[in-house]
């Protein structure tokens, strides 16, 4: 074996192979870098763009779900239950047809490369709600028109950040 994992396995592993196969897989996970989407004790504005002035349910378009559309479901009826991280890659996983065998290895392989987070969620840019994230990174959704979004607005224990613009200035 060259490279990189020959050289900081230890010398008692190259008599057998098996174990040598094993270290280096554990070595190459240890090597992979996972990204995150999770916001914590921060609430996601609406864009500066949005046309919307109130939080819109985002509507069917043909057979399939529309992205926007099961963001809003998985989060509007579970608040505070998911992060971002699960609901985005539930979305994906749900779009590509994974079973649950599968979708162990297709999240670490979906969060090790960096993912669009919630401010880029059609949610955010178009339909008018805000993403409040807790401090466990758990997501709740609230219309830009609620007392509830004023109030994050207001709150200066919470760090807030706006969601992508639509469009570029």
């Amino acid at each position: 074996m060259t490279g990189r994992a020959s050289q900081h396995l230890p010398v008692v592993h190259l008599r057998y192979s098996s174990l040598l196969v094993d270290c280096f897989k554990i070595e190459n996970m240890a090597d992979k870098k996972i990204h995150t989407t999770n916001y914590f004790d921060t609430f996601i504005e609406v864009a500066e763009d949005t046309k919307a002035n109130r939080g819109t349910i985002p509507p069917s378009k043909g057979d399939k779900k529309t992205v926007a559309e099961m963001q809003y479901e998985l989060i509007a009826k579970n608040p505070y239950r998911f992060t971002s991280d699960d609901v985005l890659f539930q979305v994906y996983a749900h779009r590509n047809e994974l079973t649950k065998e599968e979708q162990k290895k297709a999240r670490e392989e979906f969060f090790s490369k960096g993912q669009p987070c919630l401010r880029a969620s059609p949610l955010t840019k178009t339909y008018g709600f805000g993403v409040h994230c807790d401090s466990n990174g758990k997501v709740a959704l609230y219309g830009v028109e609620t007392d509830r979004y004023q109030h994050f607005l207001s709150d200066r224990t919470i760090k807030k950040v706006k969601a992508m613009r639509t469009s570029k200035k």
